[in-house]
């Protein structure tokens, strides 16, 4: 069961957009198979960082397949945003406290060649020890529910379903940002 746990989770996590949060597939399995919360939460961070981490890397691998002024503004980018380090600890705490998909920050991420990911999973898997912890010990109060109905409730949200889309939007605009003329201006 916890083979299946695993899975499930780095799948969810290297998908792109739109896949159930990984807190809903930790609190099914504790609701449906008993599974220990402990257990639970270490796996589900575990897999969470490397299903993002499998995301970000092929974003990063197969980057030169989206339009190529796209592509060297994200380089760029991450070169902006390594040359300041108040903006790496900014980013940094994103990635630590982000309360929103963060898949559109990893495929960012991925994609800015120049910045180095393991501080960034780091941050991630610290942050998502302590959301899932929350999320799995406060699944008692969820018990009462049909956790389907949560799920589909969840999936179909158009608040969830605008945040997806916002996040794509996010990373467009991010993309599309003359970059190379902002690190040209910082180094004056």
């Amino acid at each position: 069961m916890y083979l299946y746990v695993v899975v499930a989770i780095i799948a969810l996590n290297a998908f792109p957009a739109f896949a159930p949060p990984t807190w809903m597939v930790l609190i099914f399995f504790l609701l449906n198979y008993d599974a220990n919360p402990v257990a639970l939460v270490i796996l589900g961070v575990v897999s969470a960082t490397v299903g993002r981490a499998i995301l970000a890397w092929y974003f990063r691998k197969f980057a030169h397949l989206v339009p190529t002024r796209f592509s060297h503004n994200m380089e760029y980018a991450g070169k902006y945003f390594e040359n300041r380090p108040e903006k790496r600890f900014a980013i940094l705490a994103l990635f630590l406290v982000s309360p929103v998909s963060s898949a559109q920050l990893f495929e960012a991420a991925g994609m800015m060649k120049t910045v180095a990911l393991k501080p960034l999973l780091a941050a991630f898997a610290i942050g998502r020890t302590i959301s899932y912890s929350t999320y799995v010990s406060g699944a008692v109060a969820l018990a009462a529910t049909n956790f389907g109905e949560v799920l589909i409730t969840q999936i179909r949200s158009p608040w969830a379903i605008s945040v997806q889309i916002l996040m794509i939007a996010g990373l467009i605009v991010l993309g599309s940002i003359d970059w190379k003329s902002k690190l040209h201006r910082h180094h004056k």
